[in-house]
């Protein structure tokens, strides 16, 4: 039986301290803030993120790991294992999964598999998880591959964005909507479905985004999940970006009374969407466990 391990990048949320807990390898993304190039969760925490991005002249860009630090990664790795499963972000949010597909195909033909199955954050976290226990069960990388691919959009996320100023940074709103938008207390929901990230609900206030979250999730566990959450195997999450404990705990709880005897995973949302929404946001997420 194959020795195989279990990687992803810290889109995820894991950090590298996590990975070391949990069996598995993570390699970190890396930002680029006003020309200087940063690790995630390396040389650039969580808090010391938003502190930078504070500040209006900021300028902030992610980049895709390049194909000669996947295969250092990689072969690093392969020094100890027979095979790898590696679970980047969603190929619908970014173009680094089919940069790791190729270089999977050419230089590591029968040793990399990469699985695509459209998650991000917490789902993504679960995907990891779910290989870990595949690969204890005794399946090779390509059977955990094939498992995590077949259950590719069967997760959702739904997004609260706190102030539009970081989208508006990026383009994605105009400057007088933004405006409008803070003024008026408007907080999106917005949700990926798979590879896509859409528009969900604009509410007028914290309190109203997070009841349609929960609402959105309860429509998913009776619709499309239904029959998943019959047998057991949806799994239930929450993530945050900058937040107090106070805040946190007390999403944890909404969420706790709306959905009794789910366990929950919770952890931060990874700097890949937080330099999009900025800080105080809020997020909660569902996905198929591919290991039940």
């Amino acid at each position: 039986m194959p020795k195989v391990a279990i990687a992803a990048d810290t889109n995820s949320g894991i950090s590298p301290k996590e990975a070391q807990e949990l069996g598995v390898f993570v390699l970190p993304m890396t930002f680029t803030v006003n020309d200087k190039d940063y690790k995630e969760f390396i040389d650039l925490s969580q808090s010391d993120f938003y502190k930078i991005i504070a500040d209006s002249k900021t300028t902030v860009s992610t980049t895709q790991p390049s194909p000669g630090e996947l295969a250092d990664f990689w072969n690093d790795i392969l020094k100890d294992y027979d095979e790898l499963v590696y679970i980047p972000m969603s190929s619908g949010l970014s173009s680094s999964c089919q940069t790791a597909k190729m270089l999977s195909e050419t230089d590591f033909e029968g040793k990399v598999f990469v699985a695509d199955n459209h998650r991000i954050s917490v789902t993504q976290y679960q995907s990891v998880i779910d290989a870990k226990e595949l690969a204890e069960q005794g399946k090779s990388a390509k059977e955990i591959r094939d498992i995590l691919e077949a259950d590719a959009g069967e997760s959702s996320v739904y997004i609260m964005v706190n102030r539009l100023t970081y989208l508006k940074r990026g383009g994605r709103v105009t400057a007088a909507g933004a405006l409008i938008a803070n003024i008026m207390n408007l907080k999106p929901v917005l949700q990926i479905q798979g590879e896509k990230l859409d528009a969900y609900s604009k509410c007028r206030g914290i309190k109203a985004a997070k009841a349609s979250m929960i609402e959105a999730i309860k429509k998913d566990f009776e619709g499309r999940f239904s029959k998943y959450i019959e047998n057991g195997s949806m799994t239930l999450h929450y993530a945050y970006s900058d937040m107090t404990a106070y805040e946190i705990g007390a999403w944890k709880a909404d969420i706790k009374e709306a959905f009794p005897g789910f366990k929950l995973h919770s952890s931060p949302l990874s700097l890949s969407i937080g330099c999009h929404i900025g800080p105080g946001s809020l997020a909660i997420a569902c996905a198929k466990s591919s290991s039940k």
